[in-house]
């Protein structure tokens, strides 16, 4: 019976990555439990399985390819965009790095994807707090995985996995020293959290305060190894 409730998921769906299977499952065995009962609860755990179901969802993504090209690596709203020391874990220096922030709520899509083309160098695993993801503290104080990968230009890109004030749980895909394409899937932060990528000394964002972004699709930045204007884009689909 479960097989086919999700068999179902899948079919009627996006797809839901597996991380949310056994908290759909959990729903799933409570509503069951509390029907048997005749509790009118399981109505509010089948709602809060609906839910789940929606936060866990992994739509496919058409990514734009391009030498250079960064594209977001989180669904939700950009939060910032500054100069800002990254952290010290990350290993890109201690001076200020134009920063793009992306706040994620409850309703949105949580899969990260990799904002550029390249390898996965390092990766750096800090507890901290659970403030607001959306106060500038956060990306200082709140618990945090941090990647920064290099592009086959040669070029390091940091980002940074933030938990928020609801989330209790990142989960990071790669490995170092693994590859990766602009849009692959690399972690998860449920549920609520905030993304920071950070661009090299001089990149010019191409996102504003307020813009919905989109993982795997938006246009970040273009490095200086592809921001010709003419240059060649395809696109892929992650």
């Amino acid at each position: 019976m479960i097989g086919s409730i999700f068999s179902t998921i899948r079919k009627t769906l996006v797809p839901i990555h597996p991380e949310g299977y056994r908290f759909i499952l959990i729903c799933v065995v409570a509503a069951l439990i509390l029907f048997a009962l005749g509790s009118p609860l399981a109505w509010l755990v089948v709602l809060l399985g609906c839910w789940v179901t929606y936060f866990f969802r992994n739509p496919t993504r058409v990514t734009p390819i391009a030498p250079g090209l960064i594209v977001s690596p989180a669904d939700g709203r950009v939060s910032s965009v500054v100069d800002a020391v990254p952290p010290a874990e990350l290993g890109l220096g201690d001076l200020p790095l134009p920063r793009v922030s992306v706040f994620m709520n409850v309703f949105n899509v949580h899969v990260n994807r990799s904002p550029a083309s390249g390898r996965v160098v390092h990766i750096a695993y800090r507890p901290g707090k659970f403030f607001n993801a959306e106060l500038d503290k956060a990306s200082e104080h709140n618990e945090r995985n941090a990647l920064r990968i290099e592009t086959d230009g040669g070029i390091e890109i940091g980002v940074v996995q933030i938990a928020g004030l609801v989330a209790r749980r990142i989960v990071c895909f790669v490995g170092e020293g693994e590859g990766v394409m602009a849009g692959d899937r690399i972690g998860l932060i449920r549920f609520g959290s905030r993304l920071d990528v950070y661009l090299p000394r001089g990149t010019r964002a191409l996102v504003a305060v307020g813009q919905t972004a989109i993982a795997g699709e938006t246009v970040f930045a273009e490095l200086a190894e592809g921001t010709a204007s003419g240059a060649e884009r395809t696109y892929r689909v992650t």
